[in-house]
């Protein structure tokens, strides 16, 4: 692909009070692509949202170790009884009538052998972590989507009003010019009431172009929660970065193994398999092993005894279970979790469609943005031709001032296309490496060295 040039526009054409807001705002506290960017991800709520579930996840994923770790617990406790015992007719035994107090205290420990539940539920939590990643960088390269896409909005809407206010004033003055000729007898009203009513008409379309540069500043400023901003613009003459111009299947299959949306997909089917593993895991043993050290203490002894005793027990131990029947719920555990594996299974195939589809997609929409860009700037400069010819024509007779007028409207009208043409390869160049999934914060650096000092 060609590399494709920023032309600059004939500003000496425009009026001075065009000139002076534009020269205001490209020097009065602008700010860059990378800095408002900076700026909203320190803002924007889906941004900052994604982040609170990346550490959500994270910590989630660290609970998965537990279930392969010992289990310690200490326990203590303290029981006041009160004993009456009475002799049965015709009984030796005693009669009682008295207290006494059992006070136990203990440290138990176990520690899992065999659960293959467990480990299942283990390594889950480690495509937990793939999974938190895979988010976030998917809620980073949307971001940095939206911030370019709204931050060349804006400076597409100032071209735009810019533009039509350079064309009010060029219509201005051939209704000058037309009232004059009317006035010495050398045009028709014709001539003047086409030339009021295409005045009258940019007037409405600069009204428009003025609310549309504030709506979409406002966008701008919600995204990064700062008013007044000021996006740099482009510097004249600038070149457009170049565009990697690997074939659109390499695009595809970079899209196959790095966008996120893949990489989330991938991990919820091996987390889907596993719980296969786990409910299968029901049908077989568990082996864990034990330790404890327990006292138990009897003040004014017990129930067979008046003595007070004191007893330390020691214990080590494997034990085993092996489940033989739970009502049928371990099968039809099983069932449900093949069933959510198929699922898994199709929704990675679905989403491999998708993100094959929206790469090819990014692509061509690039390769025909630059073959807009090429084309714009021929007809911005045939129209320009094609207007000084007009203006030549109807200064000697042979051309009418709708002519003139039509010929200035098509200059301008090619010239905002041309300005958003523009705008729009630098986003696309953008969207395709987020279609690809390697869109990362330093690829705002070449289009951010395009910004004006």
């Amino acid at each position: 692909m060609s590399t494709l040039l920023f032309r600059a526009a004939p500003l000496r054409r425009l009026p001075l009070a065009v000139l002076l807001p534009l020269a205001f705002a490209s020097t009065s506290q602008a700010q860059s692509l990378v800095d408002i960017y900076e700026m909203a991800k320190g803002h924007d709520a889906t941004y900052q949202s994604a982040r609170s579930q990346y550490e959500a996840n994270l910590a989630k994923a660290d609970q998965g170790k537990a279930a392969l770790l010992p289990t310690v617990a200490l326990s203590a406790g303290a029981t006041r009884t009160q004993l009456e015992s009475y002799a049965i007719k015709g009984s030796p035994a005693p009669t009682q009538d008295r207290p006494y107090t059992t006070r136990t205290a203990g440290i138990n420990a176990s520690q899992p052998l065999y659960r293959p539940a467990n480990l299942a539920t283990y390594r889950q939590s480690q495509k937990g972590l793939e999974l938190a990643e895979a988010a976030m960088s998917q809620a980073e390269q949307d971001l940095i989507v939206r911030v370019s896409q709204a931050y060349f909005d804006v400076l597409s809407a100032q071209d735009s009003l810019a533009f039509v206010q350079a064309q009010k004033a060029a219509v201005a003055e051939q209704l000058a010019s037309a009232k004059r000729n009317f006035e010495v007898g050398t045009a028709t009203i014709t001539d003047t009431r086409e030339a009021q009513a295409r005045f009258d008409l940019v007037t409405a379309q600069e009204i428009a172009a003025d609310n549309d540069l504030r709506v979409k500043s406002v966008a701008l400023e919600l995204l990064v929660g700062k008013a007044g901003l000021k996006p740099k613009r482009i510097q004249s003459g600038a070149k457009l970065p170049a565009v990697d111009v690997q074939s659109i299947d390499n695009w595809v299959a970079q899209s196959e193994q790095h966008h996120p949306g893949l990489r989330q997909a991938r991990a919820n089917l091996d987390v889907a398999k596993l719980e296969t593993e786990k409910a299968t895991a029901g049908h077989k043993p568990t082996v864990d092993f034990t330790l404890g050290y327990n006292s138990q203490r009897n003040i004014n002894g017990t129930a067979v005894t008046t003595a007070s005793t004191q007893a330390n027990v020691a214990t080590a131990g494997i034990t085993a279970n092996l489940p033989l029947f739970a009502g049928f719920a371990t099968q039809n555990r099983i069932r449900e979790a093949a069933a959510l594996e198929d699922k898994a299974r199709s929704d990675l195939e679905g989403a491999q469609r998708q993100v094959a589809q929206v790469t090819r997609t990014a692509y061509l929409g690039l390769q025909a943005g630059q073959g807009q860009v090429k084309a714009y700037e021929a007809a911005e400069a045939s129209s320009q031709v094609a207007l000084e010819a007009n203006k030549l024509g109807y200064q000697v007779g042979v051309r009418i001032n709708i002519d003139v007028l039509n010929s200035q409207s098509q200059l301008f009208q090619t010239k905002r296309d041309l300005a958003k043409a523009r705008y729009d390869v630098l986003v696309g160049q953008l969207k395709l490496r987020q279609a690809a999934g390697v869109l990362k914060a330093e690829d705002l650096q070449p289009i951010n060295a395009l910004l004006a000092p």
